[in-house]
């Protein structure tokens, strides 16, 4: 499994604009992350691989510690397979800090986020 260092991610989150509007629920919590990762740039072949990130938030929809991929399915060789790593943490860095209401942001604050990240399937 590959691991991203946490100065790469630090630099992948650098000057990443905050959201205008605010999440207000856990459905546009998940369609804010949803709209990040379908922003990713992937190479056809990389079709089929697929990530799963953990993070946690802050009660002001910033990152608390660092995310780190729980599970990994990668297909290419392996710099494709590093492509579409780098792409995808690329893509979910740019959504934080991720604009969530007050209340919201007490729900989920300190609780473990666990989002699927996919390239689609090969030969779909």
């Amino acid at each position: 499994m590959m691991r991203v260092t946490a100065a790469a991610f630090a630099l992948m989150l650098a000057g990443s604009p905050a959201h205008a509007e605010a999440a207000n629920s856990l459905h546009a919590l998940w369609e804010t992350l949803g709209a990040c990762a379908r922003r990713a740039q992937v190479a056809p072949e990389a079709a089929g691989s697929e990530v799963t990130v953990l993070f946690t938030l802050k009660r002001d929809g910033t990152l608390q510690g660092k995310p780190r991929i729980t599970y990994a399915r990668l297909v290419g060789d392996r710099d494709q397979q590093q492509a579409f790593i780098a792409a995808t943490l690329s893509a979910i860095a740019g959504c934080f800090p991720i604009a969530i209401t007050d209340g919201l942001g007490g729900a989920v604050a300190g609780r473990p986020i666990r989002f699927r990240m996919g390239s689609g399937s090969r030969g779909a």
